[in-house]
């Protein structure tokens, strides 16, 4: 088969869409598939086709946009100026994939609601559409709305709009795949995603190149007498480290054997930097900025933390897993799916920092439940996340869906 990954997010990226798209790459072409994949450009304005040399500038799109989409025949387009931005980007989208000759493609597998909603208008009525949920973008809109204090959003055309996307996006492929039963059940619940539209089952991690990265080791060395918590993560708002910043400011007072290393970028980084100087943690929070051997640096680890406000199934909590640390989460998402609370790690109420430092101090003082507790992930990640169980349901779900369309 032909088959075309499709995100509207910036590929290459940071974040953990990325690499799920390239470990399905790899092997999907291992057993004999040709895969493409496409996205936003991650420096400038375009759609490309990573690897192949293959993109289209946005700015020769946008005159073409503009002019069909002005203030006479679409006024309430101009009512939101961020609404006007994504609606015309995923008119590139969709002008981009026609560009690139979306046709050629047996099967298209997208990665978000947007993407799904632009591929399904232009593609070939006989290629089969698969769409991967990884989060809900209609969340954490509404999220951002919220911590703006912004009265009645839900009448907003703003929150609308972004709802229609979730809706739209979900239900125009032949088949939506969800990693976790949380996110399957708010598609259905708050969006209005019929039941039988989802397939759920789990991600899968490719320990194989897991561990190439982490024999290359790291030049990081553990601190004398301190054990190290670690919490590899995107520095946004999403991602609750302004809580594990709090937490760790209370957790200072109890004790001070302990180092945490925060490692990853984002737009949050500055603003998380002065809080933890604020508290007094400048020695104790080490921002390590975007590294490449996060696994060497779980290995020099002995906690994992992970205070996200919404997640589905992040890639770093099957990482620590597989090497055997214990998971300090908030229960936010899809995470009390993937920790088992007081035997795998610990799960907290998202944003109670009282109880996000008393797990961690917990761990710290308690080496045996902390050491059995990594053991007992370490099982489990072993099991749960095998990527050769995920790429065959992912071949199984595309044949269901090929004939679908056939």
């Amino acid at each position: 088969m032909k088959i075309l990954l499709a995100t509207y997010w910036p590929i290459p990226h940071l974040g953990g869409v990325w690499p799920f798209m390239l470990q399905i790459k790899r092997r999907l072409e291992l057993l004999g598939h040709t895969v493409d994949l496409m996205g936003n450009g991650p420096d400038i304005p375009k759609y490309h086709i990573v690897f192949e040399n293959r993109e289209l500038l946005k700015e020769q799109l946008l005159p073409m946009l503009n002019t069909k989409l002005n203030e006479t025949a679409v006024p309430v387009l101009h009512q939101d100026s961020w609404v006007q931005t994504v609606e015309k980007d995923r008119y590139c989208m969709e002008l981009a994939a026609a560009y690139f000759g979306v046709e050629q493609y047996d099967v298209i597998h997208t990665q978000d609601v947007i993407a799904t909603r632009a591929l399904s208008r232009v593609k070939r009525k006989d290629s089969a559409l698969v769409a991967n949920i990884h989060g809900s973008l209609a969340r954490e809109v509404m999220m951002a709305m919220e911590l703006e204090q912004e009265e009645g959003y839900r009448e907003s055309l703003m929150w609308k709009y972004y709802w229609a996307l979730e809706h739209y996006g979900a239900i125009s492929a032949n088949i939506t795949i969800t990693s976790t039963e949380w996110m399957k059940q708010t598609l259905v619940r708050d969006f209005e995603v019929p039941e039988q539209q989802i397939a759920t089952f789990q991600y899968g991690l490719d320990t194989e190149r897991f561990w190439e990265v982490h024999a290359k080791g790291t030049d990081m060395i553990r601190p004398a007498g301190k054990k190290v918590i670690i919490c590899p993560s995107r520095l946004v708002y999403i991602k609750g480290l302004h809580y594990l910043m709090s937490a760790l400011g209370l957790l200072k007072d109890r004790c001070t054997d302990w180092v945490c290393w925060i490692v990853g970028e984002g737009d949050k980084r500055e603003e998380l930097q002065t809080q933890a100087e604020e508290l007094g943690l400048r020695e104790e929070v080490v921002f390590l900025g975007h590294r490449e051997d996060v696994p060497a640096l779980l290995q020099l680890a002995d906690i994992f933390v992970h205070p996200s406000i919404q997640d589905n199934q992040p890639f770093s909590v099957m990482e620590a897993q597989v090497l055997g640390l214990p998971a300090v989460v908030s229960d936010a998402g899809g995470l009390p799916e993937m920790v088992e609370h007081e035997h795998t790690g610990l799960v907290s109420p998202v944003g109670d920092v009282e109880v996000l430092a008393v797990h961690l101090q917990h761990l710290l003082a308690q080496d045996d439940v902390r050491i059995a507790m990594g053991n007992r992930a370490k099982v489990w990640g072993t099991t749960q996340w095998s990527l050769d169980v995920m790429i065959a349901r992912l071949v199984n779900i595309y044949a269901q869906a090929l004939k679908q369309v056939h």
